[in-house]
């Protein structure tokens, strides 16, 4: 009995997770007009796919890309690019895995 449980879980989980859809329904339409007010009202399925899919998955790239930072780094100081490379290895992943809502699929922090 203890042998069907492992594959009856993962084929549980499995067909949870193919159920939820790519991307959740765009929630509300920019009624403003301004480009820089949005806002995202992501449904409970879009959560816990983020929650339990793309959390891990960015925390895991932001830790990569750190790593890849540090070793490109004599090698991007230099080009001269170490700000370009920090912010795409390293600051993009982590404001993604961060900064941004649980379900929505853009961070809503605008650096200007």
């Amino acid at each position: 009995m203890k042998a069907l449980r492992t594959p009856a879980a993962v084929l549980a989980l499995t067909s949870g997770l193919l159920a939820l859809p790519v991307q959740a329904d765009v929630a509300q339409q920019n009624v403003s007009g301004d480009p820089y007010y949005s806002v995202e009202a992501p449904k409970a399925f879009s959560m816990i796919g983020d929650l339990v899919v793309a959390r891990p998955l960015l925390i895991g790239a932001t830790a990569v890309g750190a790593v890849a930072f540090v070793v490109s780094l004599p090698f991007t100081a230099l080009g001269g690019n170490v700000g370009e490379a920090a912010e795409a290895l390293v600051v993009e992943p982590g404001r993604e895995a961060f900064v941004r809502c649980l379900g929505c699929t853009s961070s809503g922090y605008k650096h200007d």
